[in-house]
């Protein structure tokens, strides 16, 4: 069925349907008036329809389904069906007044209960399978979700160890570090609050933007030790990133994935820079590493970006914004979120 739909085979059948009905009943015109008529008719009735009924499926369903600008997409209702009733009319008017030289239908206004009612009729026709469709969607989104919670929740049994074995483990490490050794007791302490962080916070849909931001600069932080002196590493967020919430390790890949492939040059500059900030009602994160594309395996786009995408069109459909470029010198992801 998902593909019934991804393939727009509905809307195919749905006109396929339209025009041979319609065709089906003006059959009598073509030895009435001639094939040309005949061919007019089913056109012109036709692409009136489709100008009619996607305005209002587009511009006046969402509001009225949300209860958003009613006047306004009232106002646009009325308009497309007299748009249709008046051009109709004239085409009615032409046809079967001047072609066929009916007396009884010369009249502008005869044909106007007849062709409101059509338009009303697939106005309503159309919306009603654009709804039952738009429904079904969201019931596969949410069975979807399902499923890929249900995934995650496995893999991270799987992959679980016991927390409490591990975290007397990291103390036991910690206490063994010589007192002068304060590097190596406080990065210590920053993996055992990211390991905190995975395994006690991130099991809700949703977590709030701070603890994410820490988490990012803990993984930042970490790297930082671990690369030469000489590496630019920026991390720099907006003071006004707080109270709105985020599914949690949404960044974390984007921020893994700069890191894993990095250049390393040694004539030149390797940066990273990472970027977040609120503006409006969207939260904006950037992310931009140098790469060396001699190297072998410069690929950013591993399966931990694919995974994220897909999490993304799950979780936010077509609300967000996620643009990933490669030059020749750098690679960059810009992602946009909605704020809810």
């Amino acid at each position: 069925m998902n593909r019934f739909f991804q393939n727009k085979l509905d809307i195919v059948l749905f006109w396929t349907l339209t025009v041979f009905f319609h065709a089906y009943t003006r059959i009598t015109l073509i030895s009435k008036a001639g094939v040309g008529q005949f061919l007019l008719e089913i056109v012109f009735r036709n692409v009136l329809l489709f100008c009619a009924i996607y305005p209002v499926i587009h511009l006046v369903i969402p509001p009225l389904m949300t209860g958003k600008k009613i006047i306004r997409s009232l106002l646009i209702l009325s308009a497309v069906i007299v748009f249709y009733v008046i051009l109709k009319n004239s085409h009615d008017l032409y046809l079967y007044g001047g072609v066929l030289n009916d007396s009884e239908r010369k009249s502008f206004f005869f044909n106007t209960l007849y062709n409101f009612s059509i338009v009303l009729f697939y106005l309503a026709f159309a919306t009603a399978l654009h709804l039952s469709k738009a429904w079904y969607l969201q019931q596969e989104l949410i069975r979807k979700l399902e499923v890929e919670k249900l995934n995650t929740e496995l893999e991270y049994l799987r992959a679980q160890i016991n927390p409490h074995f591990l975290f007397n483990s990291i103390n036991t490490i910690y206490f063994q570090i010589d007192r002068q050794n304060k590097v190596a007791r406080e990065t210590l302490n920053k993996f055992s609050d990211m390991l905190r962080y995975q395994l006690y916070e991130c099991n809700a849909d949703n977590i709030e933007i701070e603890k994410e931001i820490n988490y990012l600069d803990s993984y930042v932080n970490l790297q930082r030790l671990r690369m030469a002196a000489d590496y630019p590493v920026k991390f720099v967020c907006s003071k006004n990133l707080s109270h709105f919430s985020i599914p949690p390790l949404l960044l974390i890949p984007f921020v893994e994935n700069a890191f894993k492939h990095a250049s390393h040059y040694t004539g030149k500059n390797n940066e990273i820079d990472i970027q977040l900030s609120k503006e409006d009602n969207m939260f904006n994160f950037s992310v931009v590493n140098t790469i060396d594309c001699t190297t072998p395996g410069s690929e950013n786009e591993g399966i931990g970006l694919k995974n994220v995408k897909r999490r993304l069109a799950l979780l936010y459909r077509d609300a967000y914004r996620l643009d990933i470029k490669k030059t020749s010198e750098t690679f960059s992801v810009t992602l946009k979120l909605p704020i809810a």
